[in-house]
């Protein structure tokens, strides 16, 4: 079994029986506003979620506030114990400290998190997020908006569109939120007049018109007295329009994706009494036993065998939003960030994509210099290798790469990029199922932007990247019927210098003779063509050997042996391997001699080159070498010779024998 599948289980799982704790069904809080509830994946699935914005000071949390206490979503008490807590620091009662968590926050008159508040109208469940308005926090604001079906988004009727207000719709349209209320707050203050409320609503339907948002909803507000909101009051007889909660309800829930083709990005693959349990989120659609699912990048199928329950009985099927554990039927290798999809509905599959991104870090982003993407559970070095148009968000003045702006960009500023990725990316289209749409940049381990993947070329057909399995109608079966004799993967690992070329070469001589299909693969053939643009560090090693682990599982698909000698120092990569590999067609051999040894038959001087530093991230030297734990054969070819060592794995390919129409390791 995998080093990486053994997994001690955590604490709470030992004290249990049953399914494991390591998937609990969801439960949701609000993160620092009054209201503290939860929800059972049921009715948070269901959950309409709305993203608030707008210019600092402008009344957001003013509005919140008496949302909840007009559709009385409050706690029991709260707001009573609020008005003691400002009586006691001699303070005038404000709906806004409703919202306001910290002390601090309150002596600023700012919201510095983004906070997700839930209250209910009488026709369904919402999620408010309170994001924040003045520049500096607007990467929360980037967090919130990212997971809105719908948006409020006020003006102070006094001090009208800012700066801000334009910048707030920008980063609506980027995220794709296309449901938008405009609130005109504080009519109290501009005499409840409807000429300033119509000309507000002209100027700002003329520029939001050159983002390609269309309101919903222009409603004039008095947040403080709650004009509008729930209740109608007596100050705006010329409004006839909907109050806030109707024009609330009115609204589709496009975040609703129970209806879209699974989606489960795999969090861990965990052992448990000799079961593999594939533990996620599920992020779309729904899942149930017998579902035939395929697993990207890899495009590796199986049959749902179990859904596993947290402390409970196992489950018939499973939906949108909740935390689940599957097992499958068949004996696969995956790993974390692979994504589980309907055999006919996979999600795309790339290595370059097209993406919008509003960056947030101090350094500008600068073409060529790696960082990392985080989708989902995915998370991959990549570079960018091309900005196509930057947006200032402040000037929303549009630089395309031609006129000549600078290979970077700079803080606040949004841009259309091209990202080259290291190991292919499962995504789909932000407009389709948001939660495989949505990424984040990090540098030096701070989250440093984010936007959305977009999935269309410029002359609008979809990117060729969306790949789907196939299979031909020459099976494994029939090819090793033909060749008489099984596929089989002999994998040589070790040291340097250890023998396992020279054992590979007359391995692949006898076993031609003998009239098998065998064909023998030798590290540095890899590095010299498929593998060339791989250096050494740890991440490219691995990517090596995941290369030559898929060329192995082709050749053992064809009913060849395939002889493949690398040192594949990492105990991961080679499970890994293993587990893409049929079942008993993994012959592991570790070629073992010790380091003097090895360092002695060295003929091209790697060793010494290695001690004086000359090589960098040389095994055995500079860097590790993890010992084969369970192989099929161990040769100290220091104690053996060649011939006896061919002879020992010719015995072990002879022990693949022939059981009914099938091969098996005996």
């Amino acid at each position: 079994m995998p080093a990486t599948l053994t997994k001690e289980p955590p604490a709470a799982y030992a004290a249990t029986s049953g399914s494991p704790a390591f998937f609990p069904r969801e439960h949701t809080h609000s993160i620092s506003g009054p209201v503290l509830t939860q929800t059972t994946p049921a009715r948070e699935k269901d959950r309409f979620y709305i993203v608030v914005v707008g210019h600092v000071d402008h009344g957001k949390s003013t509005f919140v506030g008496r949302l909840l206490h007009d559709t009385d979503s409050l706690p029991h008490g709260k707001i009573e114990q609020v008005k003691k807590a400002c009586a006691a620091e001699n303070m005038d009662f404000e709906y806004a400290f409703l919202l306001d968590a910290l002390l601090e926050e309150q002596e600023q008159n700012i919201t510095i998190d983004t906070t997700r508040i839930l209250f209910n109208t009488g026709k369904r469940d919402y999620a408010i997020i309170d994001a924040p308005g003045h520049r500096e926090f607007l990467k929360n604001m980037v967090t919130g908006a990212a997971s809105a079906s719908a948006a409020f988004l006020l003006i102070d009727s006094r001090e009208g569109v800012q700066d801000q207000s334009r910048r707030h719709a920008l980063l609506l349209s980027l995220l794709g939120v296309k449901q938008l209320i405009v609130l005109v707050n504080k009519m109290d203050l501009s005499d409840y007049s409807e000429e300033r409320f119509n000309g507000i609503v002209t100027e700002y339907t003329a520029f939001l018109s050159t983002l390609g948002l269309q309101p919903n909803h222009f409603i004039p507000i008095t947040a403080r007295h709650g004009e509008n909101i729930a209740n109608r009051g007596d100050n705006m007889p010329w409004w006839q329009g909907p109050t806030v909660i109707e024009a609330l309800d009115s609204f589709t829930n496009t975040a609703a994706l129970d209806d879209k083709p699974l989606r489960l990005p795999l969090q861990d693959v965990y052992r448990w009494d000799a079961r593999r349990i594939f533990a996620g989120r599920i992020e779309s659609g729904r899942i149930k036993p017998g579902d035939k699912i395929v697993f990207s990048p890899g495009n590796k199928a199986a049959t749902v065998k179990t859904i596993e329950n947290w402390n409970g009985p196992l489950l018939e099927s499973a939906g949108t939003g909740e935390s689940v554990g599957i097992t499958l039927a068949e004996q696969i290798f995956v790993e974390r960030g692979a994504v589980a999809s309907p055999a006919e509905n996979i999600p795309y599959i790339t290595q370059t994509i097209s993406a919008r991104i509003f960056w947030l870090g101090r350094e500008p982003l600068r073409q060529q210099r790696t960082y990392k993407i985080r989708l989902t559970t995915q998370e991959t070095s990549c570079i960018i290798t091309r900005i196509e148009r930057v947006i200032d968000s402040a000037t929303l003045e549009s630089i395309s790469s031609a006129e000549g702006h600078t290979l970077q960009i700079n803080r606040h500023e949004v841009a259309d990029i091209t990202i080259r990725t290291h190991k292919p990316i499962v995504f789909d289209s932000h407009d389709n199922i948001s939660p495989l749409g949505r990424f984040v940049i990090t540098d030096n381990q701070q989250i440093a932007g984010g936007g959305i993947l977009l999935v269309n070329d410029a002359d609008g057909q979809k990117n060729d990247s969306h790949l789907h399995p196939t299979t031909g109608k020459v099976d494994r079966r029939a090819r090793e019927s033909r060749n008489g004799h099984p596929g089989a993967v002999i994998w040589l690992t070790g040291l340097s210098g250890s023998g396992k070329s020279t054992i590979a070469a007359e391995l692949e001589r006898q076993l031609f003779d003998l009239g098998r299909q065998v064909y023998w693969i030798d590290g540095d053939n890899l590095r010299l063509g498929l593998n060339s643009d791989l250096g050494f560090s740890e991440e490219d090693r691995q990517e090596n050997i995941r290369r030559a682990g898929e060329i192995a599982r082709h050749f053992a698909d064809a009913g060849t042996i395939l002889i493949i000698s690398l040192i594949s120092p990492s105990l991961a990569s080679r499970n890994s391997v293993r587990d893409r590999v049929d079942r008993g067609r993994f012959i592991e051999v570790f070629v073992n001699a010790p380091l003097d040894v090895c360092a002695l038959r060295d003929p091209k001087g790697l060793y010494a080159k290695a001690k004086t530093g000359e090589i960098q991230n040389f095994t055995g030297i500079s860097a590790p070498y993890e010992i084969p734990t369970t192989p099929e054969l161990e040769l100290r070819t220091d104690q053996l010779s060649v011939g006896d060592c061919v002879a020992k794995i010719l015995d072990r390919v002879n022990a693949i024998t022939r059981t009914g129409d099938d091969w098996v390791s005996i």
